[in-house]
């Protein structure tokens, strides 16, 4: 039977981390929510409630650390959101 430390078991979550996928642009739940991977990308004219600021890495549905350059979104099941990302779901932290 193998045994699992701490450190160990964060090497294995890193490695999962890694093999996540990014989300790309052209995926049809991105186009569908306007995300973009580098916020200064958005369209200001398709999106006008898109502002200065407002990036993945400080949305109430990005799991991870403002520093993290990647993580989760439950809006993009199995897909890693670039933390200087956006898409009209964004909702900024409490």
């Amino acid at each position: 039977m193998m045994q699992l430390t701490a450190g160990s078991s964060v090497l294995l979550a890193g490695q999962s981390m890694a093999q996540i996928p990014k989300l790309d642009e052209n995926d049809a739940q991105a186009i569908a929510l306007g995300y973009k991977a580098n916020n200064a990308m958005v369209d200001a004219k398709k999106y006008p409630a898109h502002a200065t600021g407002q990036a993945c890495k400080n949305c109430q549905l990005y799991p991870g650390k403002s520093t993290d350059a990647a993580g989760s979104c439950p809006l993009y099941a199995g897909k890693m959101v670039a933390g200087s990302g956006w898409c009209s779901a964004y909702a900024k932290k409490a």
